[in-house]
């Protein structure tokens, strides 16, 4: 397994401005690594590697398709085990397997609150929107016992910092409280992730996860107690989740739950994720592959007449269920005066998974 000179987004550490790390390039070094396993059910044939950041600030790359500069991922692998993830590639960045290694070696940034809130006080740090669950979710199932995501967005609302979470997990709900506090002071935005309501389906491709009923009752409860979700329809997976019937009781679904938006992504099959992808289908449904094999010949995303048509199609779903548009507040940011402006655009509806 390789720690040394990994960094994020298998580039060197940044301080927020974007420049290395004083004395090393290494996001975190093999002396600071501690390998657990627990003798729980809910645990049992996992790992996890506790690990001490230098940073949890990531930026983005300029190239990236993400309408967001910045990210916290206080979590590598992810035990939800879904078999399209397009972060499986992250993994090979340790010399760890993109596939049943993603979904049970995880590692775990234990020191992320008290990193970040550094990172944030920092005089170099302009206030930029915070995206997380942009790579792993954040809520998944070790963050019941590693508890990080209190703390990291108790910084952010100290610092009055944007930020927004997109997650498929209900343990979102236990911070919720916190998420009310941050959003009385700063744009808070969430979304969950939803692509699909055939729980068939749903056991087969995202075995690790909540159902999406309960990630739906997730968009309900926040919305009761005033905060507004929107839900990401992803991905639809052509040829097993994108018939016109299935299609129209997701978004009865999630318009039934109260969402404020939804927008559909296709399923897109980066590498890492396309072999296990491609490897699961064939299993499962091996009358499929050369259709996909068609479908993605040129590359990771589905044609584009295709995902239009799938877009067009959710999106007048959502007009006659009367869904959105989304509503933001009014930015609110923590009267002190030393704080220095954290003026940035508004949170903008994630693209992901």
């Amino acid at each position: 397994m390789r720690w040394d000179n990994l960094a994020e987004n298998g580039r060197n550490a940044t301080d927020p401005d974007g420049s290395p790390l004083a004395g090393s390039p290494a996001l975190f070094g093999t002396d600071a690594v501690t390998t657990r396993t627990f003798d729980t059910p809910e645990f049992r044939g996992m790992t996890f590697h506790e690990v001490r950041a230098r940073s949890v600030l990531n930026r983005v790359p300029g190239a990236s398709r993400m309408p967001f500069e910045w990210t916290v991922n206080p979590y590598r692998g992810c035990t939800h085990a879904c078999v399209y993830c397009f972060a499986r590639k992250t993994h090979s960045y340790l010399d760890l397997d993109t596939g049943h290694g993603f979904d049970s070696q995880i590692v775990v940034k234990i020191n992320a609150p008290e990193v970040l809130r550094r990172q944030l006080a920092s005089r170099r740090w302009q206030g930029a929107h915070v995206a997380m669950g942009t790579n792993v979710d954040c809520y998944q199932r070790a963050e019941g016992r590693y508890r990080l995501m209190p703390g990291i967005i108790g910084a952010l609302r100290d610092h009055a910092n944007p930020f927004s979470i997109l997650t498929k997990g209900t343990l979102i709900l236990r911070d919720l409280d916190l998420l009310r506090q941050a959003a009385d002071v700063t744009d808070v935005g969430i979304s969950v992730s939803v692509g699909f309501t055939d729980r068939e389906l749903w056991r087969s491709v995202e075995p690790g996860t909540p159902a999406p009923e309960r990630r739906l009752n997730v968009v309900r409860a926040l919305a009761d107690h005033g905060i507004g979700c929107a839900v990401l329809m992803a991905p639809v997976i052509p040829f097993l989740g994108d018939h016109p019937d299935q299609l129209r009781a997701t978004v009865r679904a999630v318009a039934s739950a109260g969402a404020t938006s939804v927008t559909p992504l296709v399923l897109h099959l980066r590498p890492g994720a396309r072999e296990w992808f491609t490897a699961w289908l064939a299993r499962e449904h091996p009358h499929l592959v050369r259709r996909y094999e068609r479908l993605y010949a040129e590359g990771a995303y589905a044609p584009r007449w295709y995902q239009r048509r799938i877009t067009r199609h959710v999106h007048e779903l959502a007009t006659e269920f009367g869904i959105g548009p989304e509503r933001r507040g009014a930015r609110r940011r923590v009267p002190t005066p030393a704080e220095p402006s954290l003026a940035e655009p508004a949170a903008t509806q994630l693209t992901l998974l």
